[in-house]
C-alpha cells in the first residue's frame, strides 16, 4: 500500500462543501470519491486538510490516499483529472511515507479573502468576491487585524462552540488593495468554524467606520460572538496553501 498527497483546486460555486454528505452527491470529497472508485475499481476514502463550507473555493486543498500497487504521480494526476467535472482539478500528486495524513499531519493554513467595493459588483468576478459597496480604509483595518494575529482563544469568532480547544495562532493578517479590489490573507496554524469569515466581517466593519479597530479585541477578551462582525458570504473565500513539516 503506497500513500498519496493531492493539491487539489475547485470552484466550489455549485456544491456542498468539502465534506461526502449522506443526503447528496454534490461534494468535492464525494466527486473525489466516485472518480477514485471509476478508475480504480476499489472505493478509496480521501481525507481532506479540513473542510470547506458550501461555495467555498480552493487553490491549494490537499488530501491524503492509500492505493494498492505502484501508479506513477503523473499518471494518477491524468487519469482523475479526465474523470472530473471541469470545476475540480488535481494539480498534483506525490508519494509520500505512510501515516502521513491530510488533516492530522499539517501545521498550518493560508487562506484568502477577496472583496469588491465597487458600487456594482463587478461582471467578470462576481462568484469569487464579498460585494462591499462602502468606502473601506485599509489602514483601519490593518489596525483591527493588529489586535487579532497572535496566539488568542478565537471561541468569539466562530458560530460552532464544540471545538476540543478553540485556541489559534495567526501568524500574520496581510492586507491589499487596488482599484476597488480588497485582498485579505490569513496565515495560521489553523481555523475555526466559520472563523476566517467572521474576522473578515470584523475588518470590513472597521474599515468602513462601523466600529473602531480596538473593537476587534472585545470578542477575543469575552468570546461573545455579538461583539464580532458579521459573516462574510463564502463566495470570497479560497483556501490557498496547507502547511506540513
Amino acid at each position: 500500500m503506497r500513500t498519496y498527497r493531492l493539491t487539489i483546486a475547485y470552484d466550489g460555486t455549485r456544491y456542498q462543501g468539502w465534506q461526502r454528505q449522506s443526503s447528496t452527491g454534490n461534494t468535492i470529497q464525494g466527486i473525489l470519491e466516485e472518480a477514485l472508485f471509476r478508475e480504480t475499481g476499489l472505493w478509496t476514502e480521501v481525507n481532506g486538510s479540513g473542510r470547506t463550507d458550501a461555495g467555498v473555493h480552493a487553490k491549494g486543498q490537499t488530501a491524503s490516499i492509500v492505493l494498492p500497487g505502484k501508479i506513477r504521480e503523473q499518471e494518477l494526476v491524468q487519469k482523475l483529472n479526465e474523470r472530473l467535472p471541469a470545476d475540480i482539478r488535481i494539480l498534483n500528486a506525490c508519494l509520500v511515507r505512510n501515516g502521513f495524513h491530510a488533516r492530522k499531519s499539517a501545521v498550518g493554513k493560508v487562506y484568502e479573502y477577496h472583496i469588491d467595493t465597487g458600487e456594482k459588483p463587478d461582471v467578470f468576478t462576481r462568484r469569487f468576491c464579498c460585494h462591499f459597496p462602502r468606502r473601506t480604509d485599509l489602514e483601519r483595518m490593518r489596525e483591527a487585524a493588529g489586535y487579532l494575529t497572535g496566539t488568542h482563544d478565537f471561541s468569539g469568532y466562530t458560530d460552532k462552540k464544540d471545538a476540543v480547544s478553540s485556541r489559534r495562532t495567526i501568524y500574520d493578517i496581510m492586507i491589499s488593495g487596488q482599484d476597488r479590489r480588497i485582498v485579505i490573507e490569513y496565515d495560521g496554524t489553523g481555523f475555526l468554524y466559520h472563523m476566517v469569515r467572521i474576522l473578515t466581517g470584523t475588518l470590513l466593519e472597521a474599515g468602513a467606520g462601523i466600529r473602531r479597530p480596538e473593537e476587534a479585541a472585545a470578542a477575543l477578551r469575552t468570546g461573545d460572538r455579538s461583539q464580532a462582525g458579521f459573516l462574510a458570504p463564502a463566495k470570497g473565500l479560497f483556501l490557498k496553501e496547507v502547511r506540513y513539516d
